[in-house]
């Protein structure tokens, strides 16, 4: 792992300085998150502080950060992951990621000191606090991401985060229909983004962001340009809602009022613009990139205004005003001049600051008026003078009035509209267009002050407003002050940050510009002019109507996307969808099986009948004639389950289990004593699991019947003869895998480094934890998943109702939910298994025992976490059979998904613990200590992660077994007997 500051691929090149801090910058956040979710779902205040204090740190971390990228540094930090395959994490800091991860960190830190007083005690804060956190965290590592796939994840990571947010009221319709589209739409962009990051990088031979940077004329001279620029346009329109994406960003507005300000102003809708500038200098200055982007920034920026005017709603007027200066941005950076992109971040600044005030200050009006519908409020600067005076400036900044920051980045873009950039009719018609769009941002703005603040007070308010708590207002005034500060003296206030975010991107072809104030009169000055009052003029010639109308924009009124994307998502989800579940859906197994088989089958004879096997004799070698004898007997176990199945669970369970125990004996057989290990015990726990379930399904008739026509006949044939041809070949496969002798196998790397790299004896358990610990830990985290499932599942799942009514399985014996129902002391009945009860009981603590011994011995000799894992739930599993669910529940508190958690911390920390002394992630060390009395015992790292392991497949399997051992109590209420006052269900 590297940890130094990388000059820019431009020519700057910087001091070196220290990095370390990008890696606390990215963890911080996801790392509160989950310690958000530990405390109490009502603790407003706790919450707060916690979160309030890490973005407090996270914004310290930035700042700290500036000196490495003032002069068009970068600091990076490289994290080896899998280094033989070329995958690192990339973390990398400019001065424009820079500028943004201070948008993403302050203005996150102000608006959660808003949300403290803006979300109602009743809201589940811990939940909503967990979910910003790791938004945060996620747009963190969007700008930070020195990698384009890492990018790629980060940026999917704050669609499915926002989407968690925009549906954090679940119960309200519009909020569940709103995330839904939302993430539809930005994850659609994502999977584009994905294809062309992994264009890129096949153009330039890595996907190293330096590298890419220094690649730009390599990518525009390749003949894939044109599907890489459409791809990542795609994943920009669609994060920042530009045309014709722009119908999904009104309809988040369901959201909490604090989501809109984080959001839709500093950080998510911000993206795309981001992606754009990043990859300016790779994929800028191209007729493609003119046209399209330059078409799609001048219709959103004219009809996000156009349709701002005419909302009602504060927050839809609020959310168009978005959408059209985001147009105005995408527009700039389609110019392919280095001024307009000084422009576009320059406005993204400015738009960030005064769009999150007006945010809050909308959610203060619809807080204390309880409603933002501009036709029942108006006259509250009566009531808060204060309030409005700040959303009175923040407006004026949106609408470019002068000694505002608003007023001069679209200065600047006045300036850049009227330079000619590529001779074509999109370059003469700018300059009007943005003129016509100027003048319909000052209309929505003075609507916006004069229907909430001004004019008459209406007699239908909901309730009389008053100011709102000081530190509720707090982050609106410093919001405000700030737009007034850099309105003023922008040179000397946030000029250094311009430069420094503007030198990351353009280098040395980073042009002259000012910030000053007054430049005299002159063209842009005089399009200002015009705006400001045309606007006016605009908005008292339609006062009335937009005070009474009720239909929306004029002429336009059903240009709505949204209409067209719940017409596309009806067609995608009930017609195609519904074409394809009829022509080869199916609720039976089989049908399903044959299919998956059969394409596996003749995938595998392609292969066959082009190299074939070359299977050697098997009487070649020796054969002990025991071993086919062996086989032999689990052959006819398979074959009888298989056969009993339909009929005979229980009779096809036990031969199930003796080919699983002939499997075993084979393991012993070929000198794989671990794996015979752990075969049996997953055998043992697995065939008690399935016999738990069995118990609640419904009894099976014994009769077959007969096939009623010759087709089902035939049809069972061709099942038959799938079936043993796939079973065959695998049998072939396997023999001829197991019998060749290739001079170097893979095998005897293993056996060679086992000891001396990995610190271990029992070479699978190393292969496990050490030179594959990347593949366990996958493993383990699908594994939780199936638990989770499962438990999931079997929460809906109710007994079969002769399994409730008169359970056959029970008619001859008491069961011991029964006998402690009836009598009251949740003792064991007499008459149920009293001995073997009694047995399993006292070899709980043994089989703990025996289960730690698996676990210390299993890095030299057969044992290890998993195998410990499964014997630790076997122990479990005694206990429920012996004493019952609400017995063992009473003694025992079993945690089992804190067990699936804690597992999967420990193993990853284990993993990212290496990061810590420079190694990849999982990287292990290996020693012997030596103990008083007990002597030399293993101390590698790899033991923690097995103890993850450990902790794991215990919570999996615990998890599973309490699921199916509940349904005794469901069949208890289900029934009628009453429940003993500690019994649940879940």
């Amino acid at each position: 792992m590297r940890n130094v500051v990388h000059p820019l691929l431009h020519g700057v090149v910087p001091p070196v300085q220290g990095s370390a801090f990008l890696v606390s910058l990215i963890s911080l956040p996801f790392l509160a998150a989950l310690a958000s979710l530990c405390l109490p779902a009502r603790s407003r205040n706790a919450e707060a502080w916690l979160v309030g204090v890490t973005m407090l740190i996270l914004l310290v971390l930035v700042a700290f950060a500036y000196p490495g990228v003032a002069h068009g540094a970068a600091l990076r930090r490289d994290i080896g992951w899998i280094p033989e395959l070329s995958l690192s994490l990339v973390l990398r800091m400019d001065g424009f990621a820079w500028v943004f991860s201070v948008l993403i960190t302050g203005i996150g830190l102000l608006v959660v000191l808003y949300t403290r007083y803006y979300m109602s005690p009743e809201d589940p804060v811990a939940r909503f606090y967990a979910f910003f956190l790791a938004f945060a965290g996620s747009m963190l590592g969007v700008v930070t991401s020195g990698n384009i796939i890492q990018l790629v994840v980060f940026w999917e990571m704050t669609s499915v985060f926002s989407f968690l947010l925009i549906g954090y009221w679940y119960h309200n319709a519009p909020a569940r229909d709103g995330a839904r589209m939302a993430l539809t739409v930005t994850g659609v962009g994502g999977l584009a983004l994905l294809a062309g990051g992994l264009l890129i990088g096949h153009v330039v031979g890595s996907y190293d962001l330096d590298a890419v940077l220094a690649s730009g004329d390599a990518i525009r001279a390749s003949n894939l340009y044109l599907p890489i620029l459409i791809l990542v346009l795609l994943a920009a329109f669609t994060k920042s809602a530009q045309f014709p994406f722009q119908f999904w960003l009104p309809n988040a507005m369901a959201a909490p009022t604090p989501v809109s300000a984080y959001l839709h102003s500093a950080t998510m809708v911000k993206a795309g613009v981001f992606l754009l500038a990043r990859f300016w200098p790779v994929l800028a200055g191209t007729p493609e990139w003119f046209w399209l982007v330059g078409l799609a920034g001048l219709a959103t920026l004219l009809l996000g205004a156009f349709f701002a005017i005419f909302e009602q709603d504060i927050k839809g007027l609020l959310a168009y005003s978005t959408i059209s200066h985001l147009g105005l941005i995408t527009l700039l950076l389609s110019l392919g001049s280095p001024l307009g992109l000084v422009a576009a971040i320059f406005h993204m600044m400015n738009h960030a600051t005064f769009k999150a005030s007006l945010f809050m200050a909308a959610g203060i009006i619809d807080h204390e008026v309880g409603t933002r519908d501009m036709r029942k409020l108006g006259g509250l600067f009566t009531f808060m003078p204060i309030t409005a005076t700040l959303a009175m400036v923040a407006s004026a900044a949106m609408a470019g009035v002068p000694l505002l920051n608003g007023f001069l980045s679209k200065e600047m873009f006045f300036a850049e509209t009227v330079e000619t950039h590529t001779p074509s009719i999109l370059d003469t018609v700018t300059p009007y267009v943005a003129v016509l769009a100027g003048t319909f941002a000052v209309t929505y703005s003075i609507r916006f002050i004069h229907s909430v603040f001004l004019g008459p007070i209406p007699a239908d308010m909901p309730r009389t407003a008053h100011e709102p708590p000081f530190v509720m207002r707090l982050p609106v005034l410093l919001l405000v002050l700030i737009c007034l500060i850099v309105g003023i003296a922008p040179g000397h206030t946030i000029g250094p940050f311009l430069h420094s975010a503007v030198l990351s991107v353009l280098g040395d072809e980073t042009p002259y510009y000012s910030l000053s104030v007054w430049h005299g009169v002159n063209l842009p000055l005089l399009m200002s002019t015009i705006a400001l009052v045309a606007g006016s003029l605009f908005y008292f010639t339609l006062k009335i109507y937009l005070a009474t109308s009720e239909e929306g924009p004029p002429l336009i009124r059903r240009l709505r996307g949204e209409r067209i994307f719940e017409r596309v998502m009806v067609s995608v989800a009930w017609r195609w969808a519904r074409l394809l579940e009829i022509r080869f859906g199916t609720r039976r197994l089989q049908p399903q099986l044959l299919l998956v088989i059969s394409v596996a089958v003749a995938a595998a004879l392609v292969v066959l009948l082009r190299g074939g096997l070359g299977l050697p004799s098997p009487w070649s070698r020796g054969v002990d004639l025991l071993f086919p004898v062996l086989w032999a007997i689990g052959i006819v176990c398979a074959i009888g389950a298989a056969y009993q199945a339909k009929y005979h669970r229980l009779v096809a369970l036990v031969l199930m289990s003796g080919a699983g125990l002939v499997t075993c004996v084979t393991f012993v057989w070929l000198s794989a004593p671990d794996l015979a290990l752990t075969q049996l015990l997953v055998e043992v726990v697995t065939t008690v699991l399935i016999l738990l379930g069995l118990r609640w399904l419904p009894k099976r008739s014994e009769e077959v019947r007969q096939p009623s026509s010759i087709r089902a006949t035939l049809r069972r044939y061709r099942d038959l003869g799938i079936a043993v041809v796939s079973g065959a070949g695998m049998t072939l496969v396997a023999y001829a895998v197991m019998t060749r002798q290739p001079p170097q196998t893979i095998a005897d790397y293993f056996v060679e480094r086992a000891y001396s790299e990995g610190g271990g004896r029992n070479v699978v358990n190393v292969i496990l934890v050490d030179f594959r610990g990347f593949d366990t830990f996958g493993e383990i985290a699908v594994l939780g998943i199936v638990a989770l499932t499962v438990f999931a599942l079997l929460r809906r799942f109710r007994p079969a109702p002769d399994s409730v009514e008169s359970p056959f399985q029970q008619q001859q014996q008491t069961g011991p939910e029964d006998e402690a129902t009836s009598g009251g002391d949740g003792s064991i009945a007499s008459d149920y298994l009293l001995v073997p009860s009694v047995t399993m009981r006292w070899l709980f603590p043994v089989i703990i025992m025996f289960a730690a011994y698996l676990f210390m011995r299993g890095h030299d000799l057969p044992g290890g976490g998993f195998a410990a894992g499964i014997a630790m739930a076997a122990a479990f599993i005694l206990q429920y059979m012996a004493s019952g669910v609400r017995v063992v529940e009473e003694q025992l508190r079993v945690l089992p998904v804190r067990w699936i958690g804690m597992g999967l911390l420990i193993a990853a920390a284990t993993g990212m613990g290496s990061w810590v002394f420079g190694y990849p992630f999982l990287t292990s060390h290996a020693r012997y200590v030596d103990l008083p009395v007990i002597g030399k015992i293993p101390a590698a790292t790899a033991l923690l992660f097995d103890l993850g392991v450990f902790s794991l497949v215990v919570g999996a399997t615990v998890l599973m077994l309490i699921a199916l051992a509940h349904q005794s109590i469901r069949r208890l209420r289900a029934s009628g007997i009453p429940l003993s006052q500690n019994a649940e269900a879940p």
